[in-house]
């Protein structure tokens, strides 16, 4: 953060100095909400949630040298009484950044992937300068104006995420840090049910675009329609990127290993270049165009665009930690957060990453769907049931959608389904998923075992999870929470397993990959 008097945020906040507060005090940052963050200099932000009051800390935050707490009452300490804290933050930092002429701000938004590209991208800008991003997925009205107040004179990119949860959010977080350039990834079905529809969704992550100046570029994704249409709501040149021809900044020749690890030729207006990416998932591929088309933007040569992707690692934690223990057992932890579009690309990279090995996933209800949430959780499931998974647990709550899809996709397969009240005849299975899941290998034919729906205490089951090296039907379990979900999965995994672990950040699904590994990082 720029240097500062505690006179001057008074006056940018409305606030007035209190508990023998010193107005010529400067903070120097960086501005914390979490008193365990405060280093000497720092101004500390009380903020009143639902089950921590942030004014209780003040003491403890002075004490490790915060220079003054900003605060809606009286806190015994040096401080600045504003009316409502976040509020005073964002105009802190919409005050800060309009101080920062040099710094370039580029806003990214879209439905699945922020934080990837945004990792990405500032890894490249870092290239030609002083950089900052936010930590994890610092993205909405309290972890937006947090990461602004990071930058001071010497930051020439300022490389932020842009979440929306009903319309006019993205509008406001331009208004605190007004972009230069704006990116956007995907229209999806995150938030469906907030919104309402796709649509709605398109409307709210376009205000990015809207928000950039006549001067400035959006960075769109041409290969979404809703995406490519946001053409026609700014002023700003546009720039697109994809896999389409037409494409200025595209990926050819994709290919993926049996690592699940995405390499390609980068093209360019002005020349080509290989990447190899490191990421897992061949959806990182859009992520890495996005985030190469904004620095192209910015001059970097597509050679060193080429190079800064081809070395770049997964940054933030819980989104497709790819880990294999000892044993040879690998675990895909990509809890972070999900949503239908986002599942069906980690689905997509455990298919690639596992090959012929045994397959295992857990997961949890999808949420803010609305009134679609049954059918499209019920559509999870089916996805589930299909991928040729040996087990799959479902954790938590309202898991009936997903467990009833699953069940249905699994006898499906098997050709179990009853037609006209009797058993339909098994013709075998029509790809390689449906062969795995049907206890086959790739391509095989014959019908498999019949199986049955058994009760097996604490979860209830459709088959049995088949050994190691045995074929059978994928199992589908219920549990109650990550710690069941855990444990049962620990007990049913042998050498050489896969196991993808994906749902909603409230599921916590986090703590099974943690259960399994067991600090096990090799």
């Amino acid at each position: 953060m720029i240097p500062l008097p505690l006179a001057r945020i008074a006056e940018i906040t409305s606030g007035a100095l209190a508990g023998m507060a010193d107005p010529r005090a400067v903070v120097r940052g960086p501005v914390v909400i979490d008193s365990r963050a405060v280093e000497p200099g720092s101004l500390f932000v009380a903020i009143k949630g639902d089950r921590v009051d942030g004014h209780d800390f003040a003491a403890q935050a002075i004490e490790a040298g915060a220079v003054a707490v900003l605060a809606s009452r009286p806190v015994d300490v040096p401080a600045v009484i504003v009316g409502d804290t976040v509020t005073a933050m964002t105009g802190l930092a919409t005050a800060v950044c309009a101080e920062l002429p040099a710094t370039t701000v580029i806003g990214i938004t879209g439905s699945a992937g922020k934080t990837t590209t945004k990792d990405l991208l500032a890894r490249l800008t870092a290239r030609i300068g002083p950089t900052v991003a936010p930590v994890e997925s610092f993205n909405n009205e309290i972890g937006h104006p947090l990461t602004v107040l990071k930058a001071d004179e010497d930051t020439r990119y300022l490389v932020l995420e842009l979440s929306a949860r009903e319309a006019g959010h993205i509008t406001h977080l331009t208004r605190i840090a007004p972009p230069r350039i704006g990116v956007v990834l995907n229209v999806g079905t995150a938030h469906l049910g907030v919104f309402g529809g796709k649509e709605e969704i398109a409307r709210a992550k376009g205000e990015l675009v809207e928000a950039l100046p006549a001067d400035g570029v959006a960075v769109l994704n041409i290969d979404d329609p809703l995406v490519a249409a946001m053409a026609g709501r700014t002023g700003a040149r546009v720039t697109w990127y994809g896999r389409a021809s037409g494409a200025d900044v595209r990926a050819e020749n994709v290919t993926v290993d049996d690592r699940g690890r995405a390499s390609f030729t980068l093209r360019t207006p002005s020349g080509a270049a290989p990447v190899g990416l490191r990421l897992y998932g061949e959806h990182a591929v859009e992520n890495a165009l996005a985030a190469a088309a904004a620095a192209y933007e910015l001059g970097l040569p597509v050679a060193t665009i080429a190079e800064e992707l081809s070395e770049a690692e997964p940054r933030s934690r819980w989104r497709m930690e790819v880990t294999d223990r000892e044993d040879g057992v690998t675990v895909i932890n990509d809890a972070y957060n999900a949503n239908p579009d986002s599942m069906r690309a980690a689905f997509g990279a455990l298919d690639a990453l596992a090959g012929d090995r045994r397959r295992f996933a857990v997961i949890a209800s999808l949420r803010e769907l609305g009134k679609d949430g049954p059918a499209l959780n019920e559509e999870l499931g089916r996805l589930a049931g299909g991928a040729g998974l040996a087990g799959l647990f479902v954790v938590g709550p309202d898991a009936d959608p997903i467990l009833a899809g699953a069940e249905a996709a699994v006898r499906e397969a098997a050709g179990r389904v009853p037609a006209a009240g009797a058993p339909a005849a098994y013709a075998g299975p029509t790809s390689h998923a449906e062969a795995r899941a049907v206890g086959g290998p790739p391509g095989a034919g014959e019908p498999p075992g019949t199986g049955s729906v058994a009760r097996l205490s604490p979860v209830v089951a459709f088959g049995d999870a088949p050994a190691a090296g045995v074929q059978g039907a994928t199992r589908v379990s219920h549990a109650a929470d990550a710690a069941q979900a855990g444990a049962e999965l620990s007990a049913l995994l042998a050498p050489g397993d896969v196991v993808l672990v994906k749902g909603p950040r409230a599921a916590g699904l986090e703590r099974v990959a943690a259960a399994l590994l067991g600090g096990d990082r090799r």
